[in-house]
């Protein structure tokens, strides 16, 4: 047999050729090669020609009715003499081997008005070589035929544009998360049902998701990544070309091992950062949403050196040796600003998704403290609730008071973890405290919490106490502690400051002083 060449097939999704056989209305029926539910056709084609081979692109439907067929058949589709079935066998033998060579996927035959049934050669060579052969009915015209493929193919590429507009919302939901990066891969490894991993600058796993693939498959998709990582990040990757010519790696490649589809997209912070994907299938959009999650990946794991970024770095810089705050500050946006402390839900944080978040909340200025993320945003700029997170935001202030925002953001985060609340705010309306100088209220806030001055959990405790209405449960919460050590601090306080702790005239005065002490 002649060997079969590759369709060279429309970006449009295919049509299932069992889809096309369920249509009641074009009464097709199979009668001869293989009953492949995978067998799809790209289009659909009509040609009287003896050879249609020089007219083929590959994928089509074929539909003649016999018009080119030697007249030798009779009109029953078969009652010649030996040796006329003899070279109407090689006639159909020829026929079907073109078809099949330029890459034809099934044969429609037309009963009218050439044919009253189909030549029994044709259909002996349509099972020889594993061409599907249809039988169009008479009263079904080949254009009602064409008409229906091209209606399949429009339903077929709205599901598919409907399926990749959901995959780019659920990515871009995973990249909003406090874990961003193996979220990604999850959704995507779920959208693709394969497996889809994060290779670092080295060609190491950073991370992956989905099923998990065989060595050999591991050991192909990390050769590929090679292919599109930037010159000079491995030892694989020349820096020039054979010609001498300076070498610029692919954006993408992709290859197959089996029946696994393989392709790597190199993420734009030029890093050396990759997405590998393994799956067992390829869709017409699988390229597209796997292009949305690199797209977000090198967002997520990208540095980027702009004048903006320079600017914080000399901030830094001046900060470390000893520019007041007021001075640095032009430097990194214009105030007032607004400190934010933050705690994911779940496991505690990394740095990628204290970047993520920081880009929730628009700013690049981000601290990640262990358990605890504190970002600092341009008071232009409101904090919302981000999903997966617990927020503490501070009033807005000028540089010098930055480090009072910041005590404020973390009560305020204390307050909304204790509240099970996704966002807390430091109250800034005009109290009791704007009445009193500032000089007086701390040295009167001094004076009345000296028994406490050497022990700061005990303060800590009695603020946060008083800050959540003398909840026993909820300090508890706030400051991680059994609730029972909370009233044994309480008390002790109680004692320390020969004070009624229930009395909310001694409460009031108490929380004043905590405030500017």
């Amino acid at each position: 047999m002649p060997e079969t060449v590759a369709p060279a097939v429309p970006p449009t999704p295919p049509v299932p050729l069992s889809a096309l056989l369920a249509r009641e209305d074009l009464a097709l029926r199979q009668i001869a090669g293989p009953s492949d539910p995978d067998t799809v056709i790209h289009w659909a084609h009509t040609s009287e020609m003896a050879d249609p081979y020089p007219y083929l692109l590959g994928g089509e439907l074929l539909l003649t009715a016999g018009v080119h067929v030697p007249e030798a058949t009779g009109s029953d589709g078969g009652a010649p003499g030996h040796g006329e079935d003899s070279r109407l066998g090689d006639y159909f033998d020829d026929y079907v081997s073109r078809i099949v060579a330029a890459g034809g996927a099934a044969l429609g035959f037309g009963l009218a008005p050439v044919h009253d049934t189909v030549p029994r050669a044709l259909v002996a060579a349509c099972d020889a070589y594993g061409l599907p052969l249809l039988e169009v009915p008479p009263q079904t015209t080949f254009s009602g035929v064409a008409r229906a493929v091209w209606q399949l193919m429009a339903q077929a590429r709205l599901a598919e544009l409907r399926r990749v507009t959901e995959a780019q919302q659920s990515l871009a939901a995973a990249a909003s998360r406090p874990d961003p990066v193996p979220s990604v891969l999850r959704r995507l490894a779920q959208r693709l049902s394969g497996n889809a991993a994060l290779y670092g600058p080295d060609g190491t796993v950073i991370a992956a998701a989905g099923r998990e693939p065989s060595e050999q498959v591991k050991e192909a998709l990390s050769g590929l990544t090679a292919v599109v990582r930037p010159p000079g990040r491995t030892s694989s990757t020349p820096d020039q070309d054979p010609d001498g010519a300076p070498r610029h790696a692919p954006t993408s490649a992709t290859d197959t091992l089996a029946d696994t589809h393989l392709a790597a997209y190199a993420l734009g912070s030029g890093d050396g950062f990759v997405l590998g994907v393994a799956s067992t299938g390829r869709e017409p959009g699988d390229h597209t949403i796997a292009s949305v999650a690199a797209v977000l990946l090198s967002l997520l794991t990208g540095e980027h050196h702009s004048g903006a970024g320079a600017a914080r770095s000399s901030a830094l810089v001046r900060l470390l040796l000893g520019s007041p705050p007021e001075e640095v500050a032009p430097l990194v946006g214009k105030g007032p600003w607004l400190v934010v402390h933050a705690r994911p839900e779940a496991q505690p944080p990394d740095a990628l998704a204290a970047a993520a978040l920081g880009a929730a909340l628009g700013s690049p200025l981000v601290d990640l403290a262990r358990d605890v993320v504190r970002v600092l945003v341009a008071a232009g700029r409101e904090p919302a609730p981000q999903p997966g997170w617990t927020l503490g935001v501070s009033a807005a202030v000028g540089p010098r008071e930055w480090p009072a925002a910041d005590t404020q953001a973390a009560r305020a985060l204390a307050r909304a973890r204790a509240t099970r609340t996704a966002l807390a705010r430091h109250g800034a309306r005009p109290g009791l405290e704007d009445l009193v100088p500032p000089a007086d209220a701390r040295a009167h806030a001094r004076a009345l919490l000296a028994p406490l001055a050497d022990r700061p959990a005990l303060a800590d405790t009695l603020r946060t106490w008083l800050s959540l209405h003398g909840s026993w449960d909820r300090t508890a919460v706030a400051l991680e502690v059994h609730r029972n050590t909370v009233r044994q601090r309480i008390a002790r306080c109680g004692a320390l400051l020969d004070a009624d702790l229930d009395d909310p005239d001694v409460r009031m005065e108490l929380w004043f002083a905590l405030r500017h002490h």
